[in-house]
């Protein structure tokens, strides 16, 4: 199949001209080999059953003697020889290396390396497709070009994806394998399998430490059923444990590796002092880091959403969460939410280094569209008072207002603030 192209592309071509090596990290399955296996002209593959054994001894007893072969070369599945890090590590000490070593491997495999890297190996994290890189966005509208400007003309703007169309990819999931299938059904088997092979193996796979299934299943699908919602943890755990029984130090750990196995995406709180201290509050906005696997793990069709709209709201949320770290990532943006003792909150903050920031509302469409128009303008205007009273730093204001949505046509709202179809965007 035809390399389609990524985002995380851009940022690679970055980072070979100031590291010799790079480690593409992120969930299994999410195209992680076939980007490097692009760039690279050498490929050296552990888990190739013809060579594996030679190659894990040559890895074994003269690493470096992998190290000849034209460059760049990619290392796959390099945990299975944890030496081939050190002997990259050293490689990169030349100060005439720049991107000629790649390293990807599973994220079911965890190795503590003696060294980390820094300033030799640069690690980069890669998430599934986003509905561009799929092909299901038009990409009309620019994130990183509304963030440069404001007074950007979208007005018209339409999309081809209605609400079928966008339950259908959300169940399917962004993982690159589904792009070679042709029945939409079989399609949908890739994320459903990628489930339970979490709970069935994965988990205890990471760290080589026997886990329940029961108990990691559980937890992930408590964690589906309170997607996009800043529900505390003890709310979780007592939902977890209620058929489990697992002790919470138990559950904090089983989170911990499906953190560190990509598949759990908390969302941090944003903290300016819009108020005061007393009304700042901390909660994780609770995701995934694709929608299909929290889906997955509801047990449920497309057709379901069909008729359960209120419930695909909270998938929209982290298919849009999803594809906004996607495209912010091509220019430096991070995520964040927003929410104070006072229930104001808005779905998503997103900064940029430069200290930019936008404000965004996820809403699948009707009047709703509206009332996350008027929670941005609120926000605002606590900003422009905190402001006035001079007490503290200056909180600046937000570069621009956006609500993300599930209709046809984009437009401005009267009030100024950009109302933008998920299947128009793109970074």
């Amino acid at each position: 199949m035809k390399y389609r192209k990524r985002i995380i592309d851009n940022d690679l071509n970055s980072r070979e001209q100031a590291f010799g090596g790079i480690n593409i990290v992120g969930p299994k399955g999410c195209g992680k080999t076939r980007t490097a296996k692009e760039r690279c002209k050498s490929i050296v593959e552990f888990q190739n059953e013809d060579k594996r054994d030679s190659l894990l001894y040559i890895a074994e007893i003269s690493p470096s003697s992998l190290l000849n072969d034209k460059k760049p070369i990619l290392f796959d599945e390099w945990q299975d020889a944890p030496k081939i890090w050190g002997t990259v590590r050293a490689a990169c000490d030349n100060e005439d290396c720049f991107g000629e070593y790649y390293l990807t491997g599973s994220s079911s495999k965890y190795i503590d390396t003696p060294h980390s890297g820094t300033s030799r190996i640069s690690t980069v994290e890669m998430l599934p497709m986003s509905l561009y890189e799929s092909g299901e966005s038009n990409g009309l509208i620019s994130l990183s070009g509304l963030f440069n400007n404001q007074q950007t003309k979208i007005d018209g703007i339409k999309n081809s994806l209605d609400i079928p169309g966008l339950i259908y990819p959300a169940c399917r999931g962004g993982w690159p394998k589904t792009l070679a299938i042709k029945s939409k059904e079989a399609k949908l088997l890739v994320a459903k399998d990628y489930f339970k092979q979490i709970f069935q193996e994965d988990i205890s796979r990471i760290d080589h430490v026997k886990r329940n299934p029961d108990w990691a299943r559980a937890i992930l699908k408590s964690y589906a059923r309170n997607a996009g919602t800043l529900v505390k943890k003890e709310v979780i755990y007592k939902d977890a444990s209620s058929s489990t029984g697992m002790s919470e130090d138990t559950f904090d750990i089983y989170v911990d590796k499906l953190k560190q196995l990509y598949v759990i995406d908390d969302i941090e709180a944003w903290y300016p002092q819009i108020r005061s201290e007393k009304a700042l509050r901390s909660p994780l906005k609770r995701m995934f880091i694709d929608p299909s696997i929290a889906i997955a793990a509801l047990g449920v069709s497309p057709s379901y959403f069909i008729h359960n709209l209120d419930t695909f709201g909270h998938i929209f949320e982290s298919l849009v969460f999803r594809d906004l770290k996607i495209y912010s990532s091509s220019f430096g943006g991070t995520l964040s939410h927003y929410h104070d003792a006072y229930g104001l909150e808005v779905d998503g903050v997103l900064h940029l280094e430069d200290g930019r920031y936008a404000l965004v509302e996820i809403k699948l469409g009707g009047q709703r569209i509206q009332s996350g128009i008027d929670n941005e303008l609120k926000i605002c205007r606590l900003i422009k008072e905190a402001n006035e009273k001079g007490k503290g730093l200056k909180i600046p204001e937000p570069s621009f207002l956006m609500v993300v949505t599930g209709t046809e046509y984009a437009y401005r709202s009267r009030e100024g603030v950009f109302v933008v179809p998920i299947g128009c965007l793109k970074d």
